[in-house]
């Protein structure tokens, strides 16, 4: 566990006490899907996350946000270990998947992967054909087995994603060839592929236009009927408009969390007041 100066975050043990609060009413409200307890994640031993506990509950849409270099998209790629791939990622603390230590020794890091998918902030298609965009990784981790079983997956995850009627057309065509819209919803159909229970997201929408931007977020309301989402934005409109929670970072630190609605109408920290109305960030 990390030691914090007070100097460093002078109202540490209110919002502790604020967040352990706001917590204990998700869990009421949603069972848990992932759990911190007590993270710190440093970058060549500078910290980037402080110390954070937070519950992810399922079947909603979480939101994280604050100012950049906080901490939210190291936080976010924490959940399925893709920080790994950075050198010198040091970590203290755990990360929870249903009660199971998705850091413990025997986890397949592959595994996580597979049951925790991401979409990142640029589209990032593969450069194949967007029916193999989306039956190449199920078909390598055997997940289908024959060319009717693909087929069917790729048009199950298309019209998922909101994407087959666009491309139904157009499925042997390279993926690159798409809008930048399309491109991301081909991510996203791509990761539900994967028949994955959490999608992360780490701000997907900051390189679209408005028209495409509304697409997705329609696309979140229908997904979270069947999937837990964590998404990572620097918009405040679409954290209120699309989240049923929201976490708010400051330096690393959890400053406050709770149901979106009384975030960003009724916070309990002035900070959070002071991001929320744009008087700060």
């Amino acid at each position: 566990m990390v030691t914090t100066t007070a100097t460093e975050t002078p109202t540490l043990k209110p919002i502790a006490f604020a967040v352990r609060e706001s917590l204990a009413a998700a869990q009421e409200t949603a069972a848990p899907v992932i759990e911190t307890r007590g993270l710190t994640i440093r970058y060549s031993g500078k910290p980037a996350v402080i110390d954070v506990s937070l519950l992810i509950p399922e079947q909603r849409i979480t939101a994280i946000i604050g100012p950049s270099g906080c901490g939210k998209s190291t936080l976010l790629r924490h959940f399925n270990r893709m920080n790994e791939f950075i050198a010198g990622v040091t970590t203290e603390g755990s990360v929870l998947y249903r009660g199971i230590d998705l850091y413990a020794r025997d986890i397949d890091p592959v595994e996580v992967r597979r049951c925790i998918g991401m979409v990142f902030q640029k589209p990032n298609p593969f450069p194949k054909s967007v029916f193999e965009n989306i039956a190449w990784g199920p078909r390598i981790n055997g997940l289908v087995r024959s060319t009717h079983q693909a087929r069917e997956l790729v048009e199950r995850s298309l019209m998922q994603a909101g994407l087959w009627d666009e491309v139904k057309d157009r499925l042997h065509e390279n993926g690159l060839g798409l809008s930048g819209g399309q491109q991301q919803r081909l991510c996203i159909a791509r990761a539900l592929a994967m028949e994955p229970e959490v999608i992360l997201m780490d701000e997907p929408c900051s390189a679209l236009d408005p028209v495409s931007t509304a697409r997705i977020e329609d696309l979140l309301f229908e997904l979270k009927d069947r999937y837990t989402i964590v998404i990572v934005t620097h918009n405040m409109q679409q954290a209120a408009r699309v989240s049923d929670y929201t976490a708010f970072l400051v330096n690393g630190v959890l400053v406050e969390f709770g149901e979106t609605p009384q975030v960003f109408t009724r916070p309990r920290e002035k900070q959070t007041e002071e991001y929320v109305t744009g008087r700060f960030g």
